[in-house]
């Protein structure tokens, strides 16, 4: 059997999975795994090979390091590169600017031009690089494809993609809407098509990648119209830890009177802000619980969460005029019926109608609006890893 491994590069870890490009997006992974505490030392590498688990606990000096006992555990465990029939090496890239609007193969000037775009992802973008030239170097002899988050939505309405800003000014430095999670509403986007027995090209689509990071996503014929995230992942939805859309002179305002410097603001509206700076807790599971036992912080967090979320449907059906989807997917969205319905409710008018029964149960890709709905409402699995296997291997296989 053919395999494409998928690799996700942080700047302290990389995930991996070995992955069967055909499966569906409920089949398990052949193998999936995490080095994690790079540059600690106390690394961590955990592996689980059809369900197997396998684990070491190590000191990890670089991603070279890391990559390389991953894969002598892989080999010790008779699912190594050796041993299994990788055909693709897929590599998850965050940010691919202007440059990039669909997986490439990767050569050096590809790898150069990743790192260009280092400034408008300088975290993520890095890592990933790391990764890539790390993977290429130890496995010199399969195809290595980089698909990129941003690219979906490289192809954005003018009057989408542009903020109304200097426009030499945003030339100058490439600021323009990118939108984030694309491969994921990609993914969706054909899975409801399929699951409906339907082509995404005669379909109006709303997609909400609901998970610690969220975006929505308006799709007309398998082509955006737009997104919720911009520049970067956080403008848009309230989400874990980011604050979304903000009023810019929030930012000046804590400059001025509380002396904070653009780091500090940074991390406040990236990770201190959102459901967890509202209520003190990011997991939903645990703010329901909360919100069970009258925590008054955790109703306000839920309320400006679902708030935020329904403006933006809303106004994505303007934008679509005609929708026949509504999809929730990733970890709050697929797992959460109570958002489910609260971010609908009251929609009837709009031929939006839930069946609560179908929404409170069932797994995998599924219908739960009523038989009547005029729109229908989806809850669907995302799996950006079989997604990222499935452009690699397509890739691979035309070479």
């Amino acid at each position: 059997m053919a395999y494409a491994l998928v690799l996700n590069s942080g700047s302290s870890s990389i995930k991996f999975q070995i992955v069967d490009p055909t499966a569906s997006a409920s089949d398990r992974p052949f193998v999936t795994g995490l080095v994690e505490r790079i540059g600690e030392p106390n690394g961590r590498i955990s592996i689980k090979i059809e369900g197997r688990h396998v684990e070491s606990n190590m000191p990890i000096r670089d991603h070279r390091g890391g990559l390389m006992l991953a894969i002598a555990m892989l080999d010790a465990n008779g699912a190594g590169p050796t041993q299994v029939d990788i055909i693709a090496c897929g590599h998850r890239v965050v940010h691919g600017g202007n440059t990039f609007s669909a997986p490439v193969l990767v050569d050096d000037e590809v790898v150069e031009q990743i790192r260009e775009l280092v400034p408008l992802a300088p975290l993520h973008n890095t890592a990933n690089v790391d990764g890539i030239e790390v993977a290429r170097d130890l496995l010199p002899d399969v195809p290595h494809i980089a698909v990129f988050d941003t690219g979906f939505f490289n192809d954005l309405p003018a009057a989408a993609a542009n903020y109304a800003i200097d426009l030499d000014v945003a030339q100058q430095h490439q600021i323009r809407r990118y939108g984030f999670h694309g491969t994921s509403h990609e993914f969706i986007a054909r899975e409801v098509a399929d699951h409906l027995g339907q082509s995404v090209e005669e379909l109006n689509q709303i997609v909400l990648h609901l998970g610690n990071g969220a975006s929505v996503s308006a799709i007309r014929g398998g082509h955006a119209q737009d997104t919720t995230m911009g520049l970067t992942p956080l403008e848009g939805l309230v989400m874990g830890t980011r604050s979304g859309d903000i009023d810019p002179g929030v930012i000046f305002h804590l400059n001025r009177t509380a002396g904070m410097d653009i780091d500090a603001i940074d991390d406040l509206l990236n990770r201190q802000s959102g459901v967890k700076g509202l209520s003190g807790v990011n997991d939903f599971r645990v703010l329901h619980e909360k919100m069970d036992e009258g925590d008054e912080k955790a109703k306000l967090a839920y309320d400006v969460y679902i708030h935020r979320l329904r403006r933006y449907i809303g106004a994505y059906m303007i934008t679509l005029g005609r929708v026949d989807t509504i999809t929730f997917t990733a970890g709050v969205g697929e797992n959460d019926a109570t958002v489910r319905t609260n971010s609908l409710a009251n929609l009837e008018n709009y031929g939006i109608k839930i069946d609560e029964e179908k929404n409170a149960n069932g797994s995998g890709p599924r219908i739960i609006s009523t038989e009547d709905s005029a729109i229908k409402v989806l809850v669907v699995p995302t799996n950006e890893e079989l997604a990222i296997a499935q452009k690699s291997a397509a890739i691979a296989e035309s070479l």
